[in-house]
This record gives C-alpha cells, structure tokens and sequence, in this order.
C-alpha cells in the first residue's frame, strides 16, 4: 500500500480535501498562523541549543581537578562493577534496632 510513498496526485487530493472541509477563504489565515507557530518554534529551539551550548561551555570539574566524580558503589545490588563495603557496626556499642544474636 505504501511501497511508491507520497505521490503527486495524493498531494493534490489532499489538498482538495482540506478546501473542502476549510474553504477557500480561511486558508490563507490558517498558513499564515501556521507559519507564526513555525516561526516561533524554530526561535525556542534556537535558543535551547544556544543555552545548552553555553552549558557545555562553563561546565567542568573544578573540585576534581577537571576530572568528572569517581564512583565508588553500584549503583544497585548485584550490579556488575566495583562491590560496595559491607556495613560496618556502629562503634560504641550503639543499639542499631535489630535483636541482639543469641547463641
């Protein structure tokens, strides 16, 4: 159904769709509101790049000497990479809200 793509005469019956159920004399509005939209579109885009272009520009890692943060756990368990520490006890003998282990 769709091997030849858009030909010229679905183009033109589209457009002679779109006359019919707009009518010829409000066409020109809807291009023309169109075409604002596009306009205002293409000038947002615009200015996202140019921020994240000066994003890009001023981000660096200062605190680590220009190199990004090393991680050191994974970031779930099971996950493949460096194995986090176990837990340690609390020093001091603090309760940690778990029963003592009876022999």
């Amino acid at each position: 159904m769709f091997r030849n793509g858009l030909q010229p005469s679905h183009i033109i019956i589209l457009l002679l769709v779109i006359i019919l159920i707009f009518g010829a004399s409000k066409l020109p509005d809807i291009a023309s509101n169109i075409g604002k939209s596009l306009k205002v579109f293409k000038k947002e885009v615009k200015e996202l790049r140019d921020d994240d272009d000066d994003k890009a520009d001023t981000s660096s890692y200062t605190a680590t000497g220009g190199q990004p943060p090393q991680t050191t756990t994974t970031p779930y368990p099971g996950a493949t990479g460096t194995p986090t520490p176990p837990e340690q006890p609390p020093a001091g003998g603090q309760p940690t809200g778990q029963p003592p282990h009876q022999p």
